[in-house]
């Protein structure tokens, strides 16, 4: 099998940022042409290609309706326009929670809601809609809580309110890495609120590193695949990538921070060189 594939950024980051480096080499391996293209430029014919891979398209939550309108115009987008509608939006965190997957607890806030009553440790505020930790908070009860609160809102977002989880400061996050709905690799991730932005101006710079999650963790990790899966009415193998974000709660038990189906890095230099075959052979699988 050969074909062509698309891989898609944004117009800040266009060639993406660089994670993703060794799997155009593994994808011509097995017969696939890759080129990246920001997604919103009009020049390029995305239904033309076998399949278009979302990837650094960072700048959505800007214009979401308008990135949500093109994924709906290509054909072979992976993963599907109707898994990036409903994961762009934070609010699947509850979904996930009703599902019975144990989540970090998460209470929603809709643009008119007024002010709930805080809780008594620090939590974060967040806009559902949003990448790369933009507009997310960590605060305690006060003024300055109700101020982010009051600007997200006039900004017409909901906001996600959330207890903040303490061991992030020591452990930070894990990141479990799925290809064709099967486990690849892991990684952690350092805290990231109160750091700056890079560069383009995206996404908060993370500091990675290599790591062997926690049998828990991994089941956590499936659990909350095996139900995205139920809720989207869509098999595992369907999606192309998955990262599931995992910190520990308060009793030490792993929590789904958040699930990330559309744009996430895949930490692709924090594994093993075999896992750029690996998502190639994801994509052939996809075609298939």
């Amino acid at each position: 099998m050969s074909g062509s594939a698309i891989f898609v950024g944004c117009s800040a980051l266009p060639d993406g940022d660089g994670d993703e480096h060794a799997v155009p080499e593994a994808l011509a391996d097995l017969g696939f042409k890759t080129r990246w293209a920001a997604w919103d430029d009009t020049t390029v014919d995305f239904a033309a290609a076998d399949i278009v891979v979302l990837r650094a398209t960072w700048d959505y939550a800007e214009r979401r309706d308008e990135f949500l309108s093109w994924t709906e115009s290509v054909p072979a987008l992976a993963n599907s326009a109707e898994v990036a509608r409903w994961n762009t939006d934070k609010s699947y965190l509850a979904e996930l929670g009703d599902a019975g997957v144990a989540v970090v607890p998460t209470t929603l806030i809709a643009p008119d809601e007024k002010a709930p009553r805080w809780p008594k440790d620090e939590f974060v505020l967040k806009p559902a809609i949003g990448a790369g930790s933009r507009g997310a908070g960590r605060f305690t009860a006060g003024d300055a809580a109700a101020a982010h609160l009051s600007g997200l809102q006039a900004d017409g977002n909901t906001v996600l309110l959330q207890p903040y989880q303490s061991s992030v400061d020591s452990a930070g996050e894990i990141a479990l890495v799925y290809f064709g709905g099967v486990y690849s690799h892991a990684f952690s991730k350092a805290a990231m609120l109160g750091r700056e932005l890079d560069e383009s101006g995206l996404y908060v710079t993370e500091k990675l590193a290599p790591v062997q999650p926690a049998a828990t963790f991994r089941a956590l990790a499936e659990d909350a695949l095996d139900a995205t899966a139920a809720l989207l009415g869509i098999l595992r193998a369907e999606l192309l990538y998955a990262r599931v974000d995992l910190v520990a709660g308060p009793d030490g038990r792993p929590l789904v921070l958040e699930l990330e189906l559309v744009e996430p890095s895949l930490g692709f230099r924090q594994t093993d060189a075999a896992a750029a075959w690996r998502f190639a052979s994801a994509v052939r699988q996809q075609l298939a």
